[in-house]
């Protein structure tokens, strides 16, 4: 295993920017200059309570810094599409992207269709369960992005309340970020260390670099996407901002322990490749433990939880029939 020497504090200093310092009326102007165009892409599953103000929170961008919105629906039951729509969203459904796939095998597959229902030249992705949304999670993003052309990828990080029993609490979200993805990128890829929020669903990058990198279905997404990023460009490529704080649904301790497995699948398979480690086929079967009302702790069936790779898209579409 050969792990790179690597300054972790001073990539932090160059690559770290704040929202409020960020001049973002030069960044309008150097990407009319440019001749840029932005999309931004909202995964929504059943979000009717909270898209209508994200959406109107990007859309107060419109004509500045954003050209488009679009939601990439996952078969909402509630009436998401119907308030993206009203609210001035274009929606496309996950599978109507790709029929011939079928339905989107979670938010890093559905995320992959978006490249092909947008056209921006820096796609931004916003997670649609806010309850606090901003136009600065999305002008904070594209702004490193339009300004310093050696940036590709600009991931967000914020304060993370966490509400327990019906009260937030100003600390304690970020649970999958603290247990598993920082000690894991801490162990194997240093270089990814100094991010503060590597799980975050905010982001933004260059469509040419999103195009020639896989991505993984599930939760798997992010930490797959910064891994590759700093395989095929480097850590310079990688740039992150403070965008102040983010309230969104927080879910149960048993649904994050299915994330981490899948997003630990995501990282583990990575390691060959990148010759840090080796290792066999790592299993999909997931056991989890249940106490039934007599108190007695029994083995649940064991679920399959597995990673798929959607190829880079500008593979998948030189192959596609």
């Amino acid at each position: 295993m050969q792990i790179p020497d690597f300054d972790v504090a001073e990539w932090y200093r160059r690559r770290t920017f704040e929202s409020r310092s960020l001049d973002l009326e030069a960044a309008a102007w150097a990407k009319a200059d440019q001749g840029l165009s932005v999309s931004v892409v909202l995964p929504a599953y059943n979000e009717a309570p909270t898209i209508g103000d994200v959406i109107d929170a990007v859309m107060s961008l419109a004509g500045v810094l954003v050209d488009e919105v679009v939601v990439l629906d996952g078969g909402s039951t509630d009436a998401t599409p119907e308030v993206a729509a009203d609210r001035g969203a274009r929606v496309h459904t996950d599978i109507g992207a790709f029929p011939d796939l079928g339905p989107a095998l979670g938010k890093g597959d559905a995320l992959w269709r978006s490249l092909s229902v947008t056209s921006g030249d820096i796609i931004t992705f916003v997670d649609t369960d806010i309850r606090n949304p901003s136009p600065i999670f999305v002008s904070g993003l594209v702004a490193p992005l339009i300004t310093t052309p050696q940036i590709e990828l600009v991931k967000a990080f914020y304060d993370r309340p966490i509400e327990l029993n019906g009260t937030l609490h100003p600390a304690g979200g970020g649970r999958v970020t603290e247990l598993l993805a920082r000690p894991l990128l801490n162990l194997f890829w240093p270089e990814l260390s100094g991010l503060v929020q590597p799980l975050s669903g905010e982001y933004a990058g260059r469509r040419e670099l999103l195009e020639s990198i896989p991505f993984s279905t599930g939760y798997g997404v992010e930490i797959g996407m910064l891994i590759d990023t700093l395989g095929r460009r480097g850590a310079d490529a990688i740039a992150q901002v403070d965008i102040g704080q983010r309230i969104h649904r927080n879910q149960d301790i048993t649904a994050l322990s299915r994330m981490a497995f899948g997003v630990a699948q995501a990282a583990l398979r990575r390691l060959p490749d990148a010759g840090r480690a080796t290792f066999p086929d790592l299993p999909t079967a997931y056991r989890q433990f249940q106490r039934d009302a007599d108190d007695t702790v029994n083995l649940l069936e064991a679920g399959q939880i597995e990673i798929i790779e959607r190829p880079p898209m500008v593979e998948y579409r030189a192959t596609a029939p």
